[in-house]
């Protein structure tokens, strides 16, 4: 049977699934993380693998460009994971997420560590940015898997945000999911058959928006050379929790970009 053949055979369970995912994307976001009961390489976030292997591909990049003497905002922190992360690296890290109850786990997973923050609010917002300058002053940015989730009116928003949040000062790196097939070709790659839906995968379908994928174009439309300077791009390996029988590592194709602004 072909790849093709076999994509298209995926279509009644997608359908079904995402037929059920709330039309708003705030509250599909909340109610997909308060129905999270585990995290990590083993638990129920398709994205959260904790692997070391993928940040120490970041690590050079924002020891090498972000100012050790501003925050670190990590947007779209989800249970905090990359934001726990980064307080390893800064004398402060602010994790922001839409979700209240992603918020509410990355407080609870964040226990004992004194110098990392978590705020509830929707980045893309027009204001966040003046918001975020006035709770949390200049600051450095990390952005791990939240553009390609985002509509390209969300995506430029949520860079304007952030053009306000870095000033003279902060950068900006992102990490995002680039893969170059169609949406079934994703979804076959991360192990879903006709038969089968890995756990992980099929909570993310019924309940959460659809991701697209997020390259240099998508990079040069959402950060205008006007408002930003690019200071390094290139190809990323994004690591999902494993969904495999043998429990190998999965890794997706991504995108990383370094900015300053202009």
């Amino acid at each position: 049977m072909s790849k093709l053949w076999e994509q298209m055979l995926l279509v009644p369970s997608v359908v079904r699934l995402t037929s059920r995912a709330p039309k708003d994307p705030s509250a599909a976001w909340d109610g997909y993380w308060r129905g999270i009961r585990t995290t990590g390489r083993s638990g129920d976030v398709l994205w959260d693998s904790g692997s070391q292997t993928e940040l120490e591909q970041y690590t050079d990049a924002v020891l090498g460009h972000f100012n050790p003497a501003l925050p670190v905002i990590d947007i779209g922190c989800g249970n905090g994971t990359n934001t726990r992360w980064l307080a390893g690296l800064f004398p402060r890290a602010i994790g922001i997420d839409v979700s209240v109850g992603a918020i509410a786990l990355a407080r609870r997973e964040a226990a004992g560590l004194h110098n990392v923050e978590f705020l509830a609010m929707d980045a893309t917002e027009p204001g966040a940015g003046e918001h975020l300058l006035e709770s949390v002053g200049p600051a450095n940015v990390f952005v791990r898997g939240v553009f390609h989730v985002l509509k390209p009116d969300q995506q430029a928003s949520l860079a304007t945000n952030l053009r306000t949040v870095v000033g003279n000062n902060g950068r900006v790196f992102l990490a995002e999911t680039n893969f170059p097939g169609s949406s079934l070709a994703y979804l076959q790659e991360l192990g879903a058959t006709r038969r089968s839906m890995p756990r992980q995968l099929q909570r993310a379908l019924e309940n959460l928006p659809r991701p697209g994928h997020f390259g240099t174009q998508e990079r040069h439309n959402t950060f205008p050379d006007s408002d930003w300077h690019l200071i390094a791009d290139g190809p990323a390996h994004i690591e999902v929790t494993p969904m495999n029988a043998n429990g190998h590592s999965q890794h997706v194709p991504g995108y990383f970009a370094l900015l300053a602004g202009a």
